[in-house]
């Protein structure tokens, strides 16, 4: 999975998902867990509650040992203790979200063709996608070739609706 996709389950999906199945005390401690992290995560972060998000993750995790054995818990684990303070020095989360930047890379690791000279064919696959970009702008009219169409192309233009017909109802004698 993509660290967006952890994400999105680790502090939606989770809580959900654990309701009827867990029994109560480690079903809260998960839970509580997964509030933190959404709480760190949202773009508004009022700077007085962080004192009580890190001791609120600290005692979670406390929790969390008593319900799960020692082979759970790596230095993963012990890093969320860190991620309050790291807020405090760094600013909001969302600032640093890495998932642009691993969509990018998805998108170049797409263009290898070579596996022996993987920069190469990398480096070819894009000049070829920019240089296939510069002349269907450089040319106007001409239609790409290998370029998608956008799913919306012409929907967006005018106004009114598709298939709107207006019907009367009445009882005809």
């Amino acid at each position: 999975m993509k660290s967006h996709d952890c994400h999105v389950l680790l502090t939606q999906l989770l809580p959900v998902d654990i309701r009827g199945i867990l029994p109560q005390k480690v079903r809260h401690s998960i839970t509580k867990l997964c509030f933190f992290f959404n709480s760190i995560c949202s773009k508004v972060i009022d700077p007085g509650t962080l004192e009580k998000l890190q001791a609120d993750v600290v005692l979670k995790l406390c929790e969390l040992e008593m319900h799960f054995p020692p082979s759970f818990f790596d230095i993963m684990v012990h890093l969320t203790v860190h991620l309050v303070r790291e807020i405090k020095m760094c600013g909001p989360m969302f600032l640093r979200y890495m998932y642009p930047f691993e969509r990018a890379m998805g998108q170049l690791k797409g263009l290898v063709r070579s596996r022996s000279r993987p920069e190469g064919s990398i480096v070819e696959g894009y000049i070829a996608e920019e240089v296939i970009e510069f002349y269907t702008d450089y040319l106007g009219g001409v239609e790409p070739i290998g370029l998608p169409k956008s799913r919306h192309e012409g929907r967006l233009h005018g106004t009114g609706t598709i298939g709107f017909k207006l019907v009367k109802v009445g009882l005809e004698l």
